[in-house]
């Protein structure tokens, strides 16, 4: 309502205008502030995250993690089953995919990445590495069949050898084929006590060391006792004496002409490995193995293949 104006003045009346304020006073109980704190809390997560995938992966992993999230075509159809990713980025039962039941439609073809390793030296292919070391392998047992044919026959020609025949064992084993030379209570292929050999097992070793001249396969000798012992094992002992004998075994075999890379393991292991497991003192678990190896492929980094394993006949 205006006010009157004072008398004897023409002026017109004041105005007032009342400006009211109200203050929020809770505003600082809103939730903005926590969305945008979840939302940087979840960004710094997954920044770790990252920093952790990159240092606990491969190179290897971590190209197939990028490749998953954005497949290309060319990979999808190099690599088609999931050997670059997680199945390429597809389900493994995907209608288009390979057919895994009867109702399936999928025509994809297995492929070989065209940057793939493989060829001559990997696979069982005609030229492939384990093919070729199954060949091998088939090869060592058919010498190894002959090879006994003719120590054998060899024995067979010399008197002195053949009354030996009992005290020598051909046994096929997984590592290769294994000639036992056997003591028994009435012959010993050593002086009693010694790592001399006698005259006619000296003969034998030399027989068998030039049966086995031509081939190429390493060989293993391992002396084995029986379970008596000595006075002082300070001076003498079981594993002295049955690793002299392998040693013994391998000069003879080194002056029959096999050549010294050949010898892959000379070892003695005493009576731990007896023969006649419930007579340890049987004097036929003194012995001398000499064991020709199944020969293996070198793998690119010059370290030896393991032979390919063939059930012994």
């Amino acid at each position: 309502m205006a006010a009157r104006a004072p008398h004897g003045a023409n002026q017109p009346p004041k105005v007032i205008v009342k400006k009211v304020f109200v203050k929020e006073h809770d505003a600082h109980h809103g939730g903005a502030w926590k969305v945008a704190y979840a939302d940087f809390v979840t960004a710094m997560m997954a920044f770790f995250l990252l920093l952790w995938l990159l240092g606990a992966t491969t190179e290897k992993q971590r190209k197939a993690l990028a490749d998953y999230f954005a497949p290309t075509l060319v990979e999808l159809r190099q690599n088609s089953a999931g050997s670059n990713g997680l199945l390429g980025g597809e389900s493994l039962n995907a209608k288009e995919n390979y057919p895994n039941k009867a109702a399936q439609t999928g025509t994809r073809s297995l492929t070989v990445p065209a940057i793939g390793p493989g060829g001559e030296e990997v696979g069982t292919g005609e030229k492939g590495s384990l093919k070729e070391q199954r060949a091998l392998t088939e090869e060592d047992r058919r010498n190894f069949d002959e090879t006994v044919r003719r120590i054998q026959a060899r024995m067979r020609a010399r008197p002195s050898l053949a009354k030996l025949g009992k005290h020598v064992r051909f046994v096929p084993t997984r590592d290769g084929m294994r000639i036992d030379l056997l003591d028994d209570a009435n012959y010993s292929m050593f002086d009693l006590g010694t790592t001399a050999l006698v005259p006619d097992a000296s003969a034998l070793i030399g027989t068998i060391a030039e049966s086995i001249e031509p081939l190429e396969n390493p060989i293993m000798i391992r002396g084995h006792t029986d379970s008596l012992g000595y006075g002082n094992p300070l001076d003498m002992n079981n594993w002295m004496l049955s690793s002299g004998r392998a040693e013994a075994t391998r000069r003879r075999l080194a002056t029959g002409g096999v050549g010294e890379v050949r010898f892959e393991r000379i070892e003695g292991v005493a009576d731990r490995e007896p023969l006649i497991v419930q007579t340890p003192t049987d004097p036929r678990n003194r012995r001398v193995s000499i064991t020709l190896l199944y020969r293996r492929i070198l793998d690119q980094d010059g370290t030896r293949r393991t032979p390919v394993r063939i059930a012994a006949r």
